[in-house]
């Protein structure tokens, strides 16, 4: 997966068509649809705009997931909020109810010895 295949899963995962997109990181919208394809490549004041709308430009420039803040997870936690972050908001939304009714339904279970 190239930068533009990046590019464009960080912005349907922000749930954007490419017209909001390029209008809040102030570009055309021809200019997001040849970031996207790969054919041209933006500039910092761009991908600038684009990080303080939610964008991992990390993982857009390199593939590689912007490490997650917070001392004392686990490898297993780090890697759930990396891929809770790539789901579009409803998919977060779903994935929230789903844990938070385990946890619940966990601490109601007497404890074992």
């Amino acid at each position: 997966m190239g930068f533009g295949d990046r590019l464009k899963e960080e912005r349907q995962r922000l749930g954007l068509n490419q017209s909001d997109f390029a209008a809040f990181a102030g570009v055309a919208k021809n200019s997001q649809l040849n970031y996207e394809k790969g054919e041209r490549s933006p500039d910092a004041v761009y991908l600038t705009a684009v990080a303080e709308k939610g964008v991992d430009v990390l993982y857009v420039v390199t593939g590689n997931r912007t490490p997650i803040k917070g001392e004392g997870l686990s490898m297993e936690e780090m890697q759930i909020i990396a891929s809770y972050r790539t789901l579009p908001e409803a998919d977060q939304a779903v994935a929230l109810r789903t844990i938070t009714a385990l946890a619940e339904l966990v601490a109601r279970q007497p404890q074992r010895p």
